[in-house]
């Protein structure tokens, strides 16, 4: 696979899926990854947006006993 070029030379895709990595983190080292050369600070705001999201998630399972 080609990465686009504000990944640089890592192939972030690839990474993220041979790891299983989930779809919220994933989402959070996409947009940390490219945020200088794409999308400037609305893209950290999405990166914390995702870690809000998951850390609200991670709180909620194990206020109710699921970890």
């Amino acid at each position: 696979m080609i990465s686009p070029s504000h990944y640089k030379d890592t192939i972030l895709m690839d990474y993220l899926i041979s790891h299983n990595v989930g779809f919220a983190e994933g989402n959070i080292c996409k947009y940390v990854a490219r945020w200088k050369a794409k999308g400037g600070i609305n893209d950290l705001y999405k990166a914390r947006d995702y870690l809000n999201a998951l850390i609200a998630f991670e709180e909620m399972e194990q206020s109710n006993g699921y970890k």
